[in-house]
């Protein structure tokens, strides 16, 4: 096989950022010409601003105008809505408009949202994943990442990342199917088995587990991987393999390339080699704080780590609600609840982070959230051995 011959998409790095008014409760300045401001949970087109004019402060799509003279302090605007003066904040935002984006994702059934996350809170998952400027330190495994640090669970409810994902799946409804953590890839020592290549939760194609889609699911989309770069990206550095574009044939990666199922078996590196890394497959380089999604059905694999530098990544599947999860979330949003963590987030956060974590049903009486019945699992037998 041949090594080292993937095709490589470099992301350009933006010269500028558009940025948000947001309020303390988290909710975003909107403007449109009907209804003029207001403020929304939503990041759409209608909360992109854009801060390089001297004395004003431009809605982008619309090109309406607000006096930088209402300036209160560093980073700060006061802007009257309903009658009444509020005070927003100014935060970092996106280099291109959500519009454009979902233009692009629809089109290629992937897109990079390129230094989405503000540095500030890049540094905060860098120190809890122990890696690049925090190389030092040693990641905790004691209790769920999303508990440890606020950046965390911010970077899970990012916005305009969900605004996307819902626009793409059809449905406002989504949730994570998996806690979100962190995936820290060392350096390869040429001899650990590595991951091959398959589609992700919940169609499984090339993964040896139960419960995958069995039959191609057309326009219906079941799930979206959501890639947060903490490290960057890059082909040296261990950044996931794709084959773009492959999401469009809905069927699973060819078994000549070598898929997961093959690939979880012990020893099978020793004598087949690595998966398929040649000019087929894609890597995509993007710098720390970007956001690759991506369309479930992708062919994709792990990537190799051939430098000494740590490469840290948060991926979280997500899914449609009507679609089982993956695993309980449930235990870890009540530690989430729990913790000191929780009170450093703004409501908008909160509230994101219940959507995403908290699975429900419709019973007797109204909606009730699901967990793990510990009880009744005790009694299980397990009918097969290894998988997962």
């Amino acid at each position: 096989m041949s090594i080292d011959r993937e095709t490589i998409h470099k992301v350009p790095i933006p010269t500028s950022f558009y940025c948000y008014l947001v309020a303390d409760d988290g909710l975003f300045v909107s403007y449109d010409t009907e209804n003029g401001l207001s403020t929304t949970s939503q990041t759409n087109d209608s909360v992109i601003w854009d801060l390089s004019g001297v004395d004003t402060i431009t809605h982008v799509s619309t090109g309406h105008v607000l006096s930088k003279s209402d300036h209160t302090d560093a980073g700060s605007f006061s802007i009257p809505i309903d009658g009444d003066s509020h005070t927003f904040r100014v935060r970092h935002g996106p280099a291109e408009l959500p519009s454009e984006y979902l233009a692009t994702f629809r089109k290629q059934g992937w897109v990079c949202l390129t230094q989405i996350i503000d540095d500030e809170t890049l540094k905060e998952l860098e120190r809890t994943a122990g890696t690049d400027r925090f190389a030092h330190l040693t990641i905790n495994r004691s209790q769920p990442a999303i508990c440890q640090n606020a950046a965390v669970a911010r970077t899970a409810a990012e916005p305009l990342s969900l605004w996307l994902i819902r626009q793409y799946m059809k449905t406002d409804d989504i949730l994570l199917s998996h806690v979100p953590g962190f995936a820290v890839l060392g350096q390869d020592d040429g001899k650990r088995n590595v991951q091959g290549w398959h589609s992700d939760f919940p169609y499984h194609w090339g993964v040896p587990a139960r419960g995958l889609v069995p039959t191609p699911s057309g326009e219906t989309v079941l799930g979206v991987q959501r890639n947060v770069c903490v490290s960057p990206f890059t082909r040296e550095g261990g950044a996931t393999a794709f084959k773009l574009g492959s999401h469009a044939l809905d069927r699973p990666p060819p078994k000549e390339w070598g898929d997961a199922t093959a690939h979880a078996k012990p020893g099978y590196r020793a004598e087949h080699g690595l998966p398929y890394n040649g000019p087929e497959a894609d890597i995509v380089e993007a710098p720390g704080g970007s956001i690759i999604l991506y369309d479930s059905r992708t062919w994709h694999r792990a990537g190799v780590n051939r430098t000494p530098k740590k490469r840290a990544a948060i991926l979280q599947a997500m899914t449609p609600m009507y679609v089982f999860p993956k695993n309980d979330t449930s235990r870890t949003y009540k530690q989430l609840l729990d913790s000191p963590v929780y009170n450093e987030l703004n409501e908008r956060e909160k509230q994101e982070i219940q959507n995403l974590m908290v699975h429900e049903f419709i019973g007797p009486g109204g909606e009730y959230a699901i967990t793990v019945d510990r009880e009744l699992t005790e009694t299980l037998k397990t009918a097969t051995t290894g998988g997962y």
